[in-house]
């Protein structure tokens, strides 16, 4: 079985629900991925983090950093910096908040100091929607002066995300689209 495999069997068992639900861009739908069910456990964040550092390694621009929105990127940023560092390439990772800091530095970016200045950056977001999230996390980071250059989720729903994102010319690149996922044969 391979990883992607294993992180299939994972996703349908830890994170997939059938009925009636609320997302978070306000759409009802007759399914729920619950990504932190799976990147909150060992397996499922370490075969995240794997898969994720494989797209990151691959992708023809050097990336000085990975980071995504709190709290759904919380677990991924961790676990793929974690294997980028288990694999001899550490790349740093870096949380974006929701709202700025009320005290300090009031800063939306937490892990700045350890990012090069202007590098650029992978962005990850566990299921995608409509894109509205990564969106704003795209505005906070340019306005830090970091670019985006790679964007990665665990599940591209396949409602209008990826479209979104390639308006603003960002692509999407998904480790499971609904439809693979939904698929009964192996990868």
């Amino acid at each position: 079985m391979t990883d992607k495999q294993r992180l299939k069997e994972i996703i349908l068992e830890k994170s997939y629900r059938k009925g009636t639900f609320t997302l978070s861009s306000g759409r009802e739908s007759d399914f729920y991925i619950d990504g932190k069910q799976t990147t909150l456990s060992a397996e499922g964040a370490y075969l995240c983090g794997k898969l994720i550092f494989q797209l990151i390694k691959n992708h023809p621009e050097k990336i000085g950093a990975v980071g995504g929105m709190t709290l759904g990127a919380d677990p991924l940023v961790t676990a793929a910096s974690l294997v980028s560092f288990l694999e001899k390439a550490p790349i740093p990772a870096f949380i974006v908040r929701k709202e700025s800091k009320k005290h300090g530095t009031e800063a939306y970016l937490e892990g700045e100091k350890n990012m090069p200045p202007g590098c650029a950056v992978t962005l990850l977001e566990d299921v995608v929607t409509t894109g509205g999230t990564l969106l704003k996390v795209i505005d906070r980071v340019t306005a830090q002066g970091y670019r985006v250059a790679q964007i990665i989720t665990v599940v591209d729903r396949q409602e209008g995300g990826a479209d979104t994102l390639a308006a603003k010319g960002f692509k999407l690149e998904a480790i499971f689209t609904r439809e693979e996922l939904m698929r009964q044969d192996n990868l």
